[in-house]
C-alpha cells in the first residue's frame, strides 16, 4: 500500500541551505507537525544554480547541496523521526548553459550524430544543416546573420568565444589557427541570440535557451536519467516523487508508469495546471497534481463577488479599454507563437511536410504555420493527451475555421496528422502546447491583466472572479472523491504572488470604491508612464508592505518585461523603465506617496490578517496532502521569484515555536504572524497525529444573519470554519445571531482549546478561524 504523507514542507535545498542545513532543522519542523520533508531539486545542478532545475548531472546528487551522503544522514534522522522524504525531479530537460558542465552535451557538440548521447537529445538536425544551432552571439558580433562572428579563439584545446568554452571535434583544428576556420568544421554553429526565437533545432523548457530536452520516452535514456533516483527508493532514503512539467514529455502516462515501476508504486505528485473544470486523465499512476488547482479554489472563496464590475471598470478605465481575458490571452498566445517560441511552431511544420512526403514551398510553409499559430492560440488548456482530449483539439480547430476561413485549406490538411496519436507531428504538437499556454498566459497576460491580481495565479484563471461556498463545498467534494491524495498548497517557488500577499489584495474587491480613490490618488502625486500597470504595481506593494526598496524594484523590473507590451527582456525601453523605477522610489522618498501606500497597507492589514488566516485553515484542512512553503508559517508576503526564494530565519520560527503562543488579534503592519504559527502547528499536529478525522468531507451549514460569511466543512471529525469577508462582516455589526450546526456532539476547538460554541460570535471571538474535534468522553 502506498504510504500518503500527513502534510509536506518544501525546503529549497542549495549550495548556502545544503541537506545537512536541513537535517538541522528536523527538529523545529518535527515540533512544527510536520509529515514529510518535500526537497526542491537534489540532481547536480549547474554551478550556482539556487532552483536546481538546471541539471547537469542525474547520476549523481549534487556535491554543493551536500551529496549523497548528507542524503543519507537526513534520510536516517527524518525516518527515525516518522518524517518521511519526498523531492523534486526534472524529466523533461537538463542544463546546458556551460557546456563543459553537462558531459553529454559536450559530447554530442564534439561527435554530432555519432555523439552516443545524440539519441538523448531531441535535435532536428536537418534544420540546422547537419549541426545543432548554439544561440549565443551576441549583436555587436555578428554583422550579419550568417556572417563572421567576432571575438572567437581557440584555448586550451577548445572553441572560446568571451567566456563561453565549447569542444572541439577531434583533428578539426589541426592544420589551422584560425578561430572561423575551427568553428566552421564542428558539429555545432554559433548562432546569434535572437536567432534561437526562429531558428533554434532543438527542444528546450519554454523560450529557456539554456535548458535543453531530453528524450525520456526512450527507455535508454529513462535508465540514464533515473539510476540515481532508483537507488534512492532501493536504499530506502525517499518516500515518494514531486515531477516537474509532465507537460512537457512525449508520453506523460507511460512515463508515470515507468515511474511507477522504478519507485514501487510510491506516491507521486505531478505539477500539472488544470484550467477550470478540466480533470487528470484516470489511467495516468499519480496521487494527483501539486494544488495549484486547490489555491485557485481556496482564493476564490475568500474574494467578494460584488467588486468584479467595479475593480474591472477601474482596470478599463486605467488601461484604456481591456479586452475581455479570453480575447486577451488568444492574442498573447498568438504573439509568442510569432515570436519567442516561433521555432516549435516551424519545427512542426517540418515534420508535416515530411510526413506529407512534400518539399514545401513558401506559401505553403506559411500558411501551415499560420494554421498551426491559431491552434495554439484558440487552445484552451495546456495540452491533451491523446486520445484524452480529441474534443479540446477539434474544437480549436473549429474555431481557427471560424475566425480564419483564409487557413481553412491548410488546416484540413494537417489536422488529421495533429489528430493521430502515434505522428511525430502529434505528439509535437501535444510537448509544445503548454509552453505556449505558460508563456503567454503565466509570464504574459497575467502582468497585462490588473483587475484584481490575487487572482492572476499560475494555474488559475482570473476571470472566474469568485466562488460561492455551495460551489465550493462541490469542488472538494469531488476532490475527495477523486484524488483524495493530491497535493494542496497556498505558495511555490513559482507563485506570483505569495499566499499573504494575495489574502491582502483580496479585500479590495470589498472596496472597489475605496481602492480606486487611492489609486486615483496616487496616479495625482505619482504620475505613471501605463496608469494600468501602475495599479498592478500598486496592489503588489500593499500586499507585501513593508519591504525593501530593492525587492520592489526586482519586482517592477519583471512585471513590466513579462507583460512585454511596453518594455521587454530582449528589447527593453530604457526611458519607460525609468518611469516606472520612479514610481517605486517615490513610494520611499516622497512624503506624499509614502502617505498614501502606508495609510492603504495599514487599512488592508486587519481583513487581511482574516483572509491570511483563513486560506491558511482551508489550505491544511480540505480534501489532499497539505504543503506548507518554507517560513509560510510565519507570514510569506513574497513576489515572483526569485523574491520568493529568499533565505527563511529558521532560528526566529525554532523560539517562538518554543514560547507558549496565544491566539491574538492581529497589531498591525508589525504584527509577527504568531497566530499564524499557532494555526499551522496545531493544524499539522492534528492531521499528523489524528489521520482518522480527515477521511470525508461534508459541508457544516450555519444559519443567522451573516451566515453567508462563515465557510465550514466536517472531514470526518475534524471540522473546519473561517470567516469569509471580513470588510462586509464588520459592516453588517459583525455576527450577530449566526450559529453553526455542526454534527451531534461536545466539540472543542483545538485551537483556543476551549468547548466550540455554537454561536460564531463566541466561537470566533478570538481567532477568524476555528478547528473542532469531538471532546473525549
Amino acid at each position: 500500500m502506498t504510504s500518503v504523507p500527513s502534510s509536506t514542507y518544501r525546503l529549497q535545498i542549495t549550495e548556502d541551505f545544503d541537506l545537512d542545513a536541513a537535517l538541522a532543522v528536523l527538529p523545529y519542523l518535527d515540533e512544527l507537525g510536520v509529515g514529510w520533508l518535500y526537497l526542491s531539486p537534489l540532481l547536480e545542478a549547474h554551478p550556482g544554480s539556487t532552483h536546481g532545475y538546471d541539471v547537469v548531472d542525474p547520476g549523481r546528487i549534487d556535491p554543493a547541496r551536500g551529496g549523497p551522503e548528507a542524503l543519507e544522514r537526513l534520510s536516517a534522522e527524518a525516518h527515525r523521526r516518522g518524517i518521511g522524504i519526498v523531492v523534486d525531479i526534472v524529466p523533461n530537460h537538463v542544463g546546458i548553459q556551460s557546456p563543459a558542465t553537462n558531459g553529454w552535451w559536450w559530447d554530442l557538440l564534439q561527435h554530432g550524430r555519432d555523439s552516443r548521447f545524440a539519441t538523448f537529445f531531441d535535435v532536428d538536425w536537418a534544420a540546422g544543416g547537419g549541426k545543432v544551432l548554439v544561440p549565443v552571439v551576441g549583436d555587436d558580433d555578428l554583422a550579419e546573420p550568417n556572417g563572421p562572428i567576432g571575438n572567437l579563439h581557440v584555448i586550451d584545446g577548445m572553441l572560446g568565444y568571451h567566456d563561453h568554452r565549447f569542444p572541439l571535434a577531434p583533428g578539426s583544428d589541426g592544420d589551422t589557427d584560425d578561430p572561423r576556420v575551427v568553428h566552421d568544421r564542428q558539429h555545432y554553429r554559433l548562432v546569434g541570440w535572437r536567432a534561437a526565437d526562429q531558428h533554434l533545432n532543438y527542444r528546450r523548457f519554454f523560450a529557456v535557451n539554456t535548458l535543453a530536452g531530453v528524450r525520456i520516452e526512450d527507455r535508454d535514456v529513462f535508465e540514464a536519467t533515473h539510476a540515481e533516483i532508483g537507488r534512492w527508493f532501493r536504499e530506502g532514503l525517499v518516500d515518494g516523487l514531486r515531477v516537474d512539467h509532465p507537460d512537457g514529455l512525449r508520453h506523460p502516462a507511460a512515463y508515470l508508469d515507468d515511474l511507477a515501476g522504478l519507485t514501487g508504486s510510491a506516491w507521486v505528485v505531478v505539477e500539472k495546471i488544470l484550467e477550470p473544470g478540466e480533470e487528470l486523465p484516470q489511467r495516468w499512476q499519480t496521487a494527483g497534481t501539486t494544488g495549484y488547482d486547490a489555491l485557485a479554489l481556496i482564493d476564490r472563496a475568500l474574494v467578494d463577488p460584488a467588486g468584479e464590475t467595479a475593480l474591472g471598470d477601474l482596470d478599463d478605465r486605467l488601461r484604456g479599454g481591456v479586452p475581455p481575458w479570453p480575447e486577451l490571452v488568444r492574442d498573447n498566445k498568438r504573439q509568442v507563437t510569432e515570436t519567442i517560441l516561433n521555432a516549435e511552431v516551424r519545427r512542426i511544420a517540418r515534420e508535416l511536410a515530411r510526413e506529407l512526403d512534400i518539399e514545401p514551398a513558401q506559401a505553403w510553409r506559411a500558411d501551415v504555420e499560420g494554421a498551426l499559430v491559431e491552434l495554439f492560440a484558440a487552445f484552451p488548456v495546456y495540452r491533451s493527451y491523446l486520445p484524452d482530449g480529441h474534443e479540446v483539439l477539434t474544437g480549436a480547430a473549429d474555431v481557427v475555421r471560424r475566425d480564419r476561413p483564409d487557413l481553412g485549406t491548410a488546416l484540413d490538411q494537417v489536422l488529421p496528422l495533429l489528430e493521430d496519436r502515434v505522428r511525430a507531428p502529434s505528439l509535437r504538437f501535444q510537448q509544445t502546447s503548454g509552453m505556449v499556454m505558460a508563456k503567454g498566459v503565466e509570464d504574459r497576460a497575467f502582468y497585462r491583466w490588473s483587475r484584481l491580481t490575487s487572482l492572476n495565479e499560475v494555474g488559475a484563471d482570473p476571470d472566474h472572479f469568485a466562488l460561492a461556498p455551495v460551489d465550493f463545498h462541490a469542488a472538494m467534494a469531488r476532490r475527495q472523491e477523486r484524488t483524495p491524495a493530491a497535493m494542496t498548497t497556498l505558495s511555490t517557488h513559482d507563485t506570483k504572488r505569495s499566499e499573504d500577499v494575495r489574502a491582502r489584495i483580496a479585500v479590495l474587491a470589498e472596496d472597489p470604491a475605496w481602492w480606486s480613490e487611492t489609486v486615483e490618488a496616487l496616479l495625482a502625486v505619482a504620475p505613471a508612464p501605463d496608469p494600468g500597470f501602475a495599479n498592478l504595481l500598486w496592489q503588489a506593494a500593499l500586499g507585501a508592505w513593508p519591504l525593501s526598496r530593492d525587492r520592489l524594484h526586482a519586482y517592477a523590473e519583471k512585471a513590466m518585461r513579462e507583460a512585454g507590451d511596453r518594455t521587454s527582456w530582449t528589447d527593453p525601453d530604457p526611458t519607460y523603465e525609468k518611469a516606472v523605477h520612479a514610481l517605486v522610489d517615490a513610494a520611499y522618498d516622497d512624503t506624499a506617496v509614502r502617505s498614501i501606500v502606508e495609510a492603504a497597507a495599514e487599512r488592508l492589514a486587519g481583513p487581511g490578517w482574516s483572509n491570511a488566516l483563513s486560506a491558511k485553515v482551508l489550505s491544511l484542512t480540505i480534501p489532499g496532502v497539505p504543503d506548507v512553503y518554507q517560513g509560510s508559517e510565519l507570514w510569506e508576503r513574497s513576489l515572483v521569484d526569485p523574491d520568493n526564494r529568499r533565505p527563511v530565519d529558521f532560528e526566529l520560527r525554532a523560539s517562538l515555536l518554543s514560547d507558549a503562543i496565544p491566539p491574538a488579534r492581529p497589531t498591525g503592519l508589525d504584527d509577527p504572524g504568531l497566530a499564524k504559527l499557532h494555526v499551522v502547528r496545531h493544524a499539522l499536529r492534528l492531521r499528523r497525529d489524528r489521520p482518522d478525522l480527515f477521511g470525508g468531507y461534508t459541508p457544516v451549514p450555519a444559519t443567522g444573519s451573516a451566515a453567508g460569511h462563515v465557510l465550514a466543512f466536517d472531514r470526518g471529525g475534524a471540522v473546519a470554519v473561517v470567516t469569509r469577508l471580513p470588510l462586509g462582516l464588520a459592516a453588517a455589526g459583525g455576527w450577530g445571531d449566526t450559529r453553526l450546526e455542526p454534527p451531534a456532539g461536545r466539540w472543542l476547538d483545538v485551537l483556543t482549546n476551549r468547548p466550540a460554541d455554537a454561536a460564531v460570535a463566541g466561537l470566533l471571538d478570538t481567532l477568524p478561524v476555528a478547528l473542532l474535534v469531538r471532546e473525549e468522553a
